[in-house]
């Protein structure tokens, strides 16, 4: 069935997906920030840091067609767990079709307890962001963290990839720390996870 077919990704079908995203990039680059989706060393990586364990959703920001929403479910988070954000549309149908058990959201991230609000009843396991921070202005960037930190348990990750060779986010601020991966040269281009904690001492 077509919703299983980036489980078994061919060829021809990581093609059209390159083709959706450079489409998507050249009408809104800002927004879209990325000409191709992430590569599955990446995305493996980021859903590591994931807890299965811990109880609630786990948020994807700016799925785009899923690469990283793949490798989520092959982490081991059941497809029904997963709350997918995304801008784009078209994007939305596709992820619709693919991840029938999850919720898509259509919906600005930089205003996510109102995109969420009626979405999301109990405090998420982690939040996973593909969306290019660089594009906008660091309070932006501060405020997205906040908000997510806002809808998390205490502990969870904010979990979000980087080309450039300094983090998204200052690795520590006023309430959070952040840790950075190893950079991974598989991916094209060279990339960086960052994982931002809110400190233990600091109320929501």
């Amino acid at each position: 069935m077509f919703q299983h077919s980036l489980r078994n990704a061919s060829s021809p079908a990581r093609i059209e997906d390159e083709a959706r995203f450079l489409k998507s990039w050249v009408e809104n680059p800002l927004r879209t920030g990325a000409v191709s989706p992430s590569g599955r060393h990446l995305a493996r990586t980021m859903a590591a840091y994931i807890d299965r364990d811990m109880a609630g959703p786990v948020i994807e920001l700016g799925p785009g067609t899923g690469p990283v929403t793949e490798a989520i479910l092959k982490h081991g988070v059941p497809e029904e767990r997963l709350i997918l954000v995304e801008f784009n549309p078209d994007f939305c149908k596709l992820l619709r079709l693919r991840f029938p058990k999850a919720t898509v959201v259509q919906g600005d991230a930089y205003g996510l307890r109102r995109t969420l609000q009626s979405v999301v009843t109990e405090p998420a396991a982690a939040v996973v962001s593909g969306l290019p921070l660089f594009t906008k202005p660091l309070p932006m960037r501060r405020a997205l963290l906040d908000e997510t930190f806002a809808l998390m348990h205490r502990g969870a990750p904010f979990i979000q990839f980087t080309y450039a060779t300094v983090p998204p986010i200052p690795k520590k601020g006023a309430g959070y720390t952040a840790k950075g991966s190893a950079r991974i040269w598989w991916n094209l281009p060279p990339a960086r996870v960052w994982v931002y904690r809110r400190d233990a001492e600091t109320r929501a």
